[in-house]
């Protein structure tokens, strides 16, 4: 009797997080020559559990076969451990692996995973903001969501290579006398006023406050004070996507104008020709206002190098899970190294 061989491809299971701020979400993906496919998936509150250790004693349950794991988290990663100002606990890679024992783990910043995940992405995960000039070199990864993140995609001759900043937490800078009252107004609230205290969800209704109390745009109506404590900074950009309010329409109008120059600062700060990538939860729920050139005007005001960052590629991330598919991209390079 002949024996028929088969050349069955062998699949292996990762475990992929998205640790954010409020929630984290989890992914099983089976990885098969380098392709990824989504098995199972689940979100969680951060505030139900005590850590991400009791997370996962909770998705893992009657799963087999995992045999490796990355996690992107919201905050700083050194030496293993993450102690982030927008988390509820702390994150010790040492003690994951008393719930996931097995070496191959990693645990990396949240935008690291976003820097992962563009690849996988296709091109209608993206938004075009300013098509710029295709060139070859380092890209940027500006977000803007609970906090606000940054990551550097350094070009070393055959890929880029995802690099951490926190470049979100460097001091505001104003550039008009609005945006300088804007910091003084802060500057009495916070010991330090970084770039996440102006954008951020808490940073768009910061910048409400601001011009309310100052007095020159309108004043919030009895139907806003309301509405406002439900959902501050969704309230804001809706009303001001509908013109319902002047003091909406201008707050969300500075928002967008310091996010594009501050999108800019970092393409100038790392040299970003080969683009400027915009992720985090708001973008996608403002692509409205993105595209009416607030954004991209500030992005390209730079003085003597305005004409180096109006040929820059902007395209705002509009998937959500790319965090997510990154850290899964991540945990699936850890089982060839």
């Amino acid at each position: 009797m002949k024996t028929i061989k088969t050349n069955k491809v062998k699949s292996e299971i990762v475990l992929a997080g998205d640790v954010g701020g409020t929630k984290t979400r989890l992914g099983l993906f089976e990885v098969t020559r380098g392709r990824l496919r989504l098995v199972f998936e689940k979100s969680f509150l951060n505030r139900n559990y005590r850590g991400l250790e009791n997370i996962l004693v909770d998705f893992i349950k009657g799963q087999k076969g995992i045999t490796a794991a990355c996690f992107g988290v919201a905050g700083p990663v050194t030496e293993e451990v993450v102690v982030a100002a927008n988390l509820p606990w702390w994150i010790d890679i040492q003690s994951l692996r008393k719930v996931l024992p097995f070496e191959k783990m990693e645990v990396i910043n949240d935008l690291v995973a976003n820097a992962y995940g563009i690849p996988v992405l296709k091109k209608g995960d993206f938004e075009i903001l300013n098509p710029g000039k295709i060139r070859t070199g380092n890209q940027a990864l500006i977000s803007a969501g609970t906090g606000l993140g940054e990551a550097i995609l350094f070009w070393e001759g055959q890929q880029h290579v995802p690099s951490p900043s926190e470049g979100g937490h460097a001091e505001f800078g104003p550039r008009s006398h609005l945006e300088l009252e804007l910091f003084h107004y802060l500057s009495d609230r916070f010991d330090h006023v970084s770039y996440e205290r102006v954008l951020s969800g808490e940073g768009l209704v910061s910048i409400y406050q601001f011009l309310k109390d100052s007095k020159r745009f309108g004043s919030e109506t009895a139907w806003i004070s309301e509405k406002i404590k439900e959902d501050p900074a969704e309230v804001i950009s809706e009303t001001a996507l509908f013109k319902k309010n002047k003091l909406c329409v201008k707050a969300l109008d500075l928002f967008a104008s310091i996010y594009g120059a501050a999108a800019g600062n970092l393409a100038l700060q790392v040299m970003a020709v080969g683009g400027v990538y915009v992720g985090g939860g708001i973008a996608p729920k403002i692509i409205w206002k993105l595209r009416d050139g607030t954004f991209i005007k500030a992005f390209k005001d730079k003085g003597r190098l305005s004409h180096i960052v109006a040929h820059i590629p902007v395209k705002v991330i509009l998937n959500e899970e790319t965090a997510l598919l990154g850290a899964a991209s991540r945990a699936a390079a850890l089982l060839n190294s």
